[in-house]
């Protein structure tokens, strides 16, 4: 099938609050934990389970006890339990009501008064090189206005690389660059950087996945998330949702740091548009860790991104809510991770002291519906092995369940899912290193650690079948 951008199904917002307000806050993660706790009357949170091997609440790692909720919301019946056999009643019907679940109860409403972006080029350089490549360097700043809270200043960090002797736009992947990455690119003849060892871990023998992507013509975007919003509950009254807000705390539908990490995303694809280096209709998004959990949100909820490589993305990423492997809904309930989701989301994981009590079985969605907001875009959901790092955490075999049973709706949509066809209670994991890469949905599993490194040329190869993109040695041979 032609792949293209894709469609927005249903759209929502929240309206903060006008009128005077106060200065804005300077909370602690724990206060502001707490407030959020407060509005929901939620007395005390259950603990989620510990990664520490030997802990009295270590993280249940046996198969046998890992579905206490087998059953996943089918993505398939509208909520009135009418069946969706068509197209026109899942972009209609279906489609809109996944949306408003997961806005109101998981990952947040974008508000509609989000104050507009405006980008400049702070630095261009045409003598730059990745790998031995000449490539055309931008690093960029997206400034957001803030003139209805000047007390707080959000300017979103970009870089653009593109190859020097490109012929005509190129493809760029934007991706995540929270866990480091350098300063700016070296001139010919400046040594290389040491190799790094990927997050997580990992011995590469293949080279970085910047010099990949220019080696076989595409561009790359790195985007900063800490410049749209902080990793941390104390930076929810600052960064793009304290914008909004003008520095007071969230409702409980309010958008958490993934979706604003997504929406600065969308927001840096708005200048990929305007840049005539960069093919606009082949453009991607990529994230490793908490920035897959981004990449996959932003890939959901961004209809003009037409590829997403979402890298060992766990819990509240491709991995179901609903399994009780590695990390759990209590975990992104805690203080630690719970600005990552709307506020909503700490309802599921409320004690028995406060009325009401819900956990992972009563989340109106779960991750296989996230993947399935991506459809029938090309969706390539990647893990490593946890012997090198990838932990079993993440829960692997959890998000592989997830991405089998979003397959019904690529298919009614046209596309091809990773071809496995048992019932995702059941299916299995395929070997390490074989990958499921037919189909505009697909599954691979690398013998390397946390990282995406590993599954690059895959995910590389596989995207240029769909977007009719040759890469330049196999041009040059012709």
């Amino acid at each position: 099938m032609a792949i293209s951008a894709g469609r927005l199904c249903g759209q929502s917002a929240a309206v903060p609050s006008s009128g005077a307000l106060p200065e804005p806050l300077n909370w602690t993660t724990q206060q502001d934990h707490q407030n959020m706790k407060d509005q929901l009357g939620i007395k005390a949170l259950r603990p989620g389970p510990s990664g520490r091997a030997g802990a009295t609440n270590e993280a249940n790692y046996d198969p046998a006890k890992a579905n206490p909720y087998p059953d996943l919301p089918d993505p398939l019946t509208l909520k009135n339990g009418q069946k969706v056999t068509t197209a026109d009643v899942w972009w209609k019907q279906r489609c809109p009501e996944i949306v408003e679940d997961f806005e109101r109860e998981v990952v947040g409403r974008v508000p509609r008064n989000v104050p507009k972006v405006t980008w400049r080029i702070t630095t261009q350089s045409v003598d730059r090189v990745v790998g031995e490549i000449s490539v055309v360097a931008k690093q960029l700043v997206g400034h957001v206005d803030n003139s209805a809270c000047p007390a707080i200043s959000v300017d979103i960090q970009m870089t653009l690389v593109t190859p020097s002797n490109a012929k005509a736009p190129v493809p760029v992947l934007m991706m995540f660059s929270g866990f480091g990455g350098g300063g700016f690119l070296r001139r010919p003849g400046e040594p290389a950087p040491a190799p790094r060892a990927g997050f997580g871990g990992g011995n590469f023998t293949d080279p970085p996945s910047t010099e990949q992507l220019i080696a076989a013509g595409w561009g790359y975007a790195t985007i900063n998330p800490g410049s749209i919003q902080a990793d941390n509950g104390a930076g929810l009254t600052k960064g793009i949702i304290g914008l909004v807000n003008k520095g007071q705390p969230r409702k409980p539908d309010d958008w958490g740091s993934l979706r604003a990490w997504a929406w600065g995303a969308a927001r840096g694809l708005d200048y990929l548009e305007t840049d005539s280096a960069v093919d606009a209709k082949k453009v991607g998004i990529e994230g490793v860790s908490r920035f897959g959990k981004a990449a996959l949100v932003a890939m959901a909820f961004e209809p003009r991104f037409v590829m997403a490589l979402v890298g060992s993305s766990g819990e509240g990423g491709a991995k179901l809510h609903r399994r009780n492997f590695g990390e759990a809904v209590e975990n992104l309930t805690g203080s630690g991770e719970y600005h990552w989701m709307a506020g909503n989301f700490l309802k599921y994981g409320a004690d028995e002291s406060t009325f009401g009590r819900k956990n992972a079985g009563d989340l109106p969605v779960d991750a296989h519906e996230l993947i399935a907001l991506c459809a029938p875009r090309l969706t390539f959901i990647s893990y490593g092995v946890p012997e090198r790092g990838d932990a079993n955490w993440l829960d692997q075999q959890g998000s592989y369940m997830a991405t089998v049973a979003a397959g019904p709706v690529f298919r009614l949509l046209g596309a091809r899912d990773i071809g496995e066809r048992e019932n995702y209670r059941t299916a299995k994991m395929p070997p390490v290193n074989t990958g499921l890469l037919d189909g505009e949905l697909a599954w691979r599993q690398h013998d390397g650690g946390h990282e995406d490194r590993s599954n690059m040329k895959h995910f590389i190869a596989w995207a240029n079948k769909f977007i009719k993109q040759t890469p330049p040695a196999a041009a040059s041979e012709k």
